[in-house]
């Protein structure tokens, strides 16, 4: 059975790091694509971050472009999002979901986690 759990998040200072975890049940990670969204509070998801397969074939958006690392941890079965230089506007519930392909675009991913909420103040 198909299960996406999120865990990680929490509270961090500007220029602090969190690490994400999604742990994928029911996921064969060689065959499918993991992907990280963000929401902000009274804005649209956004995808952040996306791996696929054996290769680990990864995509970023621009902003989040040498602050963030998605990999995989296949002693743990889950899908990891460092998140360093934290700013902000990281602020948001962020997600992990299981797609086809890495793609930023959340309508291409079927199944979601629950969410667990980044908070970035001083």
């Amino acid at each position: 059975q198909l299960q996406l759990a999120e865990s990680g998040g929490g509270l961090a200072q500007p220029g602090g790091s969190l690490t994400l975890s999604c742990a994928a049940s029911g996921v064969n990670f060689d065959d499918h694509a993991i992907g990280w969204f963000r929401q902000a509070l009274g804005k649209e998801r956004e995808g952040v971050a996306c791996i696929r397969g054996r290769v680990g074939a990864t995509g970023y958006i621009d902003d989040v472009k040498g602050r963030f690392t998605i990999a995989r941890n296949n002693a743990k079965n889950t899908v990891d999002l460092q998140m360093n230089s934290l700013k902000p506007e990281d602020t948001a519930v962020y997600y992990c979901a299981r797609g086809t392909y890495c793609t930023l675009q959340a309508i291409h991913y079927n199944s979601w986690g629950q969410g667990t909420q980044v908070t970035v103040s001083s």
